[in-house]
């Protein structure tokens, strides 16, 4: 019987994620890191930031002077009380509305996409649809000139390959700060780019999330200009890769699962259930890092301080404990808490933008061709990035 790792190419280190679990919910490997597979203890170190921090360069690199860390700004490595406040203010121009209202644009940037791919043989999901529109989407959103779209491309290019060849884990390694600096995703160019803009807003405001960046306001306390060029950047990461990870993820899932394709088919509306279980069964973040600022135990298991901490969120999706049948995929599965997007306080802000981006997608592409399926004679192939789950080709046979 063939393995469905197998059948889409896993790297045979993850077939634990399906139907091959640890003895142990958390394991320390040779090299002393800790990796949590359960559910629970997931939840529960996302639920203690002040034990599990996210400021993972200070573990390797130590405390950085202000203003010189590489992760300076980045809501993603930054823990309270920074990040409450950054959050806040991202929150006041990152709105939940002002996603929603770029449904119309989403379907548009949608339908030009595969209109450019229509006299195609086949269909490559992840070049034609999947790369480019959340690139698009995330650069209309900035205000960010369309001529300029390929130098997004190029900067997003370079870091996912950078990130895929040095890890945080890897630090016996010989590696070049320019190597490092790449793979956390500052590109000197890309963050001139950034700041140039931001700078250009704050003289002559637009209707766009650069403006309402440079804008929001608590307190009398502002972004600073550095701050909203990380989270610029990180939106272009995350929200690229969330959403290209989400769209082709669920096409393969929706692929092994012909029926399940075949009802969505006939009632588009079932599309959110499918991106929600899609997130769970195949989630685009196969792993999450933290590292311990204090000794704790997890699961019975002793962690001392200074620890890196690896949370394995696919495997914790699969985890009997928490669900029924958890190797079935069942878009009716309600509820369905899956950790796709972290949870607590790291929980990402872009998901209602990356659900939107996967629901649309998914939705187009099968409206506008009635067969879809993977092409066995050109298989699909996932990137050799650690904690995302990416395809970097993914062929469709689409007549």
């Amino acid at each position: 019987m063939t393995h469905v790792a197998d059948r889409w190419g896993m790297n045979p280190a993850y077939f634990w994620m399906w139907d091959r679990r640890p003895d142990n919910p958390v394991k320390v490997d040779d090299n002393g890191v800790f990796h949590v597979y359960g559910y629970a203890e997931c939840v529960e170190v996302y639920g203690d930031p002040k034990t599990y921090s996210s400021n993972i360069e200070a573990l390797f690199f130590g405390e950085a002077e202000e203003g010189e860390a590489l992760s300076e700004g980045a809501l993603s490595a930054a823990d309270p009380p920074k990040h409450t406040k950054m959050r806040k203010l991202v929150s006041r121009a990152f709105t939940p509305r002002m996603v929603a209202g770029l449904e119309p644009q989403i379907t548009k940037i949608t339908h030009e996409l595969l209109d450019a791919a229509a006299d195609k043989d086949r269909l490559d999901l992840i070049e034609d649809l999947a790369y480019p529109m959340p690139l698009i989407v995330i650069a209309e959103m900035l205000g960010v000139p369309h001529s300029d779209r390929g130098l997004f491309k190029e900067w997003v290019d370079k870091i996912v390959t950078a990130a895929g060849e040095v890890t945080v884990e890897s630090t016996d390694k010989q590696r070049t700060d320019e190597d490092v600096a790449a793979a956390m995703g500052q590109v000197p160019e890309m963050m001139n780019y950034l700041r140039e803009h931001i700078a250009e807003r704050r003289r002559k405001p637009r209707e766009d999330l650069f403006t309402k960046l440079v804008e929001a306001e608590i307190d009398g306390f502002r972004l600073s200009e550095a701050a909203i060029a990380v989270f610029a950047r990180e939106l272009l990461m995350a929200g690229h890769l969330t959403t290209s990870a989400t769209l082709g993820n669920t096409l393969l899932c929706l692929d092994a699962h012909p029926e399940q394709m075949a009802r969505l088919r006939a009632n588009p509306d079932l599309a959110p259930g499918v991106i929600e279980e899609s997130l769970r069964f195949l989630g685009p973040f196969v792993a999450s890092i933290r590292a311990t600022v204090a000794d704790t135990e997890l699961a019975g298991v002793k962690i001392p301080k200074g620890r890196l901490v690896r949370l394995w969120l696919s495997a914790a999706n699969r985890d009997e404990r928490q669900f029924e049948r958890p190797h079935v995929f069942d878009p009716d599965r309600d509820p369905n808490p899956h950790l796709g997007f972290g949870r607590g306080i790291h929980f990402c802000i872009g998901a209602p933008l990356a659900r939107l981006e996967g629901r649309i997608g998914t939705n187009v592409l099968l409206e506008r061709f009635p067969k879809v399926r993977t092409d066995p004679d050109n298989p699909h192939e996932f990137t050799a990035m650690e904690e995302v789950l990416l395809a970097s080709k993914l062929p469709l046979l689409v007549n």
